[in-house]
């Protein structure tokens, strides 16, 4: 099952064609070939700020946990 990159939650919802939007702390993330392609906050006027350079440095690759 997959995991948010930021605060490790099950509580993921699909949003688009490779697109996540975590429920718990409000990120949203685009997908690629099974690696974060990119990962941002949504403000509360619905813009999104790009998060990538806290989380893309790290490890690309999605987590799956059974």
């Amino acid at each position: 099952m997959l995991r948010c990159p930021n605060c490790n939650s099950h509580d993921l919802g699909k949003v688009g064609t490779n697109q996540l939007y975590c429920w718990q702390c409000f990120i949203e993330m685009t997908t690629e070939n099974d690696k974060i392609a990119s990962v941002y906050q949504v403000e509360e006027d619905g813009s999104l700020t790009s998060l990538n350079d806290l989380f893309l440095e790290e490890s690309s690759h999605v987590q799956y946990f059974d």
